[in-house]
């Protein structure tokens, strides 16, 4: 891969260099990560659970007060450090998914420098300069730049497979020192915490076809080195141990019913044709992937590179990143499950094709107009996403927390109010009223889903939590005031007492209500 002249940063030392990128991607992501409240229902959920943890259980991830066991706690942990670092606002919410991004944008950097400046005359200069691209691109791609801003797990483990993808492709290279299988056991271990079983699948999916396809026996024997698989199971096991032993039942709801399962069977949201993932990351890499309407260059460098690769061919990163884009598109394009997440493991590899290709043409300075037309972009999106009326309970629940007292009781009425514990910065589970017992719904991949599988794990505090709508008027009962959060066309019940409307928000409403004792009460 060749690279144009690039400005002063690739005279400085190398890591100086990559740090300084770094940090100016960091405030990149930064500048746009707090114009907006927490999106729903995702960023609502997952900032709900991190807040969570504050109220001193860091072992097991809660959801309104239940435990909640889809994912795995790294993405927790550091959203709820960050919190109580920082206080609770949305960037501190949202710093997980960053993190993720820097990693693979170190790794990427990392691996391109040391391929293409093994081919450079200038090796440091050609390498930085290339790396330093590709750093410019991913800052510039849609997809990074809102996956780094992103409060779910989707980044944090992106970031952690592209690190053991490449510390792994450093392990199979002949006389490479042992500590980079090492390496490459770690990042997989803490992917596994980050997101579950796909944290050491995709590398493995990665790594071990491309291997034996060039009949690099030995190379696979050095990456399964006891010592990195002692490795990943002293990071990666002690939480799934600890949490099994506290719920006898958890390793077949999170291995066998959200991994295996999910995976094979139907029945979940988001069902997509299989090209989804083909047509979406393309159109997520704007305007950096207009490359491949040029890429017969490319697709030659890709052939010869497979056919060369281990020789120490040009060309053999090149194949190498188009193998690693493909598998991870292949995996994800067989369940009818899909979100455009899933794939941001592809997205180092993707953008270093891109700046490969984009660089091999140099007409009109194609990389110069791929950073200021992707830059571009993103400030139009950050923008628009700030201004659009999205849907959001900030504004109620900030209502919310500034009148409870103690003896309160919080009510949200019929409704995924993830982000209402966050913003209204409560210390205690709500009550969340709904028709639990309606027909059906275990067959819906939704919130009323998550909170019943939820509640498997403490009953008992399900039963507290999880009320059915016909008990609605008990509600008052024993306590100081009712807050109710419901829906705007929604009102309390006569039964529950004469209550006032509090506030009148864009996507809810909230009532007040006075407790009581005696009739009615059981």
């Amino acid at each position: 891969m060749s690279a144009p002249d690039l400005p002063a940063t690739v005279g400085l030392p190398r890591w100086q260099r990559t740090g300084w990128l770094l940090g100016a991607i960091a405030l990149w992501v930064l500048a746009g990560a707090g114009t907006r409240a927490l999106l729903l229902p995702d960023e609502g959920r997952y900032a709900g659970v991190a807040y969570a943890m504050l109220q001193g259980d860091w072992l097991v991830p809660r959801l309104q007060g239940l435990p909640f066991f889809h994912k795995p706690p790294l993405m927790y942990w550091i959203d709820a450090a960050a919190l109580h670092l920082v206080g609770v606002d949305e960037i501190a919410a949202r710093i997980a998914p960053l993190l993720g991004a820097l990693v693979m944008a170190a790794a990427m950097a990392w691996d391109v420098r040391r391929r293409a400046g093994a081919r450079s005359a200038a090796p440091d200069r050609g390498g930085a300069r290339q790396a330093a691209l590709v750093l410019g691109a991913l800052a510039t791609m849609p997809f990074f730049y809102f996956g780094a801003q992103y409060a779910n797990h989707d980044m944090l483990v992106a970031g952690l497979v592209t690190a053991a993808v490449v510390a792994g492709a450093r392990a199979a290279e002949p006389a490479a020192a042992l500590r980079w299988a090492v390496l490459a056991w770690v990042a997989a271990a803490l992917a596994v915490l980050a997101k579950g079983l796909i944290g050491v699948v995709l590398p493995a999916l990665v790594l071990t076809p491309w291997l034996a396809w060039h009949r690099r026996w030995r190379a696979i024997a050095r990456l399964l080195h006891p010592l990195g698989l002692v490795a990943f199971a002293v990071v990666a096991a002690p939480w799934f141990v600890a949490v099994q032993a506290r719920y006898p039942g958890f390793f077949d709801y999170f291995f066998l019913e959200q991994h295996v399962r999910r995976f094979a069977q139907g029945g979940f949201n988001n069902a997509q044709p299989w090209w989804f993932y083909v047509a979406a990351l393309p159109l997520l890499t704007l305007p950096w992937s207009f490359a491949l309407l040029a890429s017969r260059r490319l697709w030659l460098r890709v052939r010869g590179g497979a056919a060369t690769a281990g020789s120490g061919a040009s060309d053999d990163g090149v194949a190498f990143y188009a193998w690693w884009v493909c598998a991870v598109l292949l995996f994800f394009s067989l369940p009818q499950s899909k979100l455009v997440g899933y794939v941001l493991p592809a997205l180092g590899p993707f953008a270093a094709l891109l700046v490969s290709r984009a660089t091999a043409v140099q007409r009109a300075r194609t990389w110069r107009w791929g950073l200021a037309l992707g830059a571009l972009v993103c400030v139009a999106l950050t923008v628009t996403l700030a201004r659009v009326s999205l849907p959001s309970h900030r504004d109620v629940a900030r209502a919310l927390g500034a009148r409870l007292q103690a003896g309160d009781r919080v009510v949200l009425v019929d409704g995924p109010f993830f982000d209402v514990p966050f913003y209204a910065r409560l210390v205690e589970p709500p009550v969340l009223l709904a028709d639990w017992n309606a027909p059906g719904f275990a067959a819906h991949d939704d919130w009323r889903k998550e909170l019943r599988d939820a509640a498997r794990f403490e009953p008992a505090l399900g039963a507290r939590v999880l009320w059915p709508l016909e008990r609605s008027a008990e509600l008052p009962c024993a306590v100081a005031r009712v807050f109710w959060l419901a829906r705007p066309d929604w009102q309390p019940p006569a039964a529950a007492g004469s209550a006032t409307r509090v506030l009148q928000g864009r996507s809810a409403v909230l009532w007040q209500s006075a407790g009581r004792s005696g009739a009615g009460c059981p």
